[in-house]
């Protein structure tokens, strides 16, 4: 009775039942059949692939950029040193012009540039735009050297959730690839310069340190930021990083790869503060356009048919002006509206 039962278990975790004893003979003298065995790690999905051929399509136009800083003397160093860091680059174009951080390349004493076969060539600063953390530099390759450039996006068309990966040199491990989503659209961020940057993408792919300068990409292949900063208490990656849109680089690129610097208008409006009905005038810059056209403390509400309401909404309408151009300003002056143009400065 104990076998029967020991028996009758045994055949139960099989997952069937045998009841006749002529059933089991004949299983047991039928032939032999062998699983297949599937090794899982040679398997790729289609998003794993996708990845891998955008990293191997995109990689060759990433550089490693290495700025030399000279540091000044100390009362226990009397002499100068030259120090490296490290950051990232995309080529954008074949004959070698390269976007980058303005912040990589600020106050340099020289650059160099590895490419992806390790190739290293001297770099030049060709112009910079500050306010906007961007840079172009420039290298000279050997006749023999095809370069390729990275393909440009369009930030306009990002959505919050859409997936992104960076590739960059973060603590100098180069060609890094990391992957992540859009977390957030239109944050801003200080420049060094202290003017804001608007339109921010945020990101929750891992930037670091050497990432600065590098492209964030689409999961078509196209560079849609570029990565920017960190949000951290320790000056290590937490989760949140920044990217400068690519639209806002593309609106100066062809300055910039001319040599020219980057000229923005000025409004003339130094102190605002945000209320309910618009953007409250509290100092104009003396004799400055907006004083001239008549403006006091009045509250904007619109300007060239964009609703204001914050500091960050008038330097938006402001991003795509240009010196000399007359914007249309819609005020309220004791509770009546007005509308008057100004003229825009340097």
């Amino acid at each position: 009775m104990k076998t029967k039962t020991t028996f009758s278990k045994v055949i139960k975790l099989a997952g069937f039942c045998l009841l006749q004893a002529g059933l089991y003979l004949a299983l047991s003298t039928a032939p032999a059949f062998t699983a297949a065995i599937v090794d899982e790690s040679a398997i790729v999905s289609s998003e794993e692939s996708r990845t891998i051929n955008i990293y191997k399509s995109v990689n060759p136009a990433v550089v490693l950029v290495s700025p030399k800083f000279i540091a000044p003397p100390t009362a226990r160093r009397p002499k100068p040193i030259t120090k490296e860091g490290t950051g990232t680059g995309s080529i954008i174009d074949e004959s070698g012009y390269i976007l980058t951080n303005f912040h990589v390349i600020d106050d340099v004493a020289g650059i160099s540039v590895t490419l992806f076969d390790g190739t290293t060539l001297p770099a030049k600063v060709i112009a910079t735009d500050a306010d906007e953390d961007l840079a172009v530099i420039k290298i000279d390759p050997p006749s023999t050297l095809r370069l390729t450039a990275i393909p440009l996006g369009d930030s306009s068309t990002l959505e919050v959730g859409r997936r992104v990966l960076a590739i960059g040199n973060p603590f100098g491990l180069d060609r890094t690839l990391t992957g992540g989503m859009v977390s957030g659209l239109g944050r801003t961020l200080k420049a060094d310069t202290g003017r804001v940057i608007k339109g921010i993408i945020q990101t929750d792919a891992a930037i670091n340190p050497g990432n600065s300068g590098g492209p964030l990409l689409d999961l078509s292949g196209k560079m849609i930021g570029i990565n920017t900063a960190i949000l951290t208490r320790t000056g290590q990656y937490s989760g949140v990083g920044f990217a400068v849109p690519i639209n806002i680089a593309k609106r100066v690129l062809p300055q910039l790869m001319a040599g020219q610097s980057i000229t923005r208008p000025e409004i003339g409006i130094n102190i605002a503060a945000e209320t309910r009905s618009g953007l409250q005038i509290l100092k104009l810059t003396p004799n400055g356009p907006a004083a001239q056209a008549g403006i006091r403390d009045d509250i904007i509400t619109a300007l060239d048919g964009i609703s204001i309401r914050t500091v960050d909404d008038l330097l938006a309408a402001m991003q795509s002006k240009k010196p000399g151009q007359v914007v249309i300003v819609n005020l309220l002056r004791g509770g009546m509206p007005l509308k008057l143009p100004v003229k825009l400065s340097t």
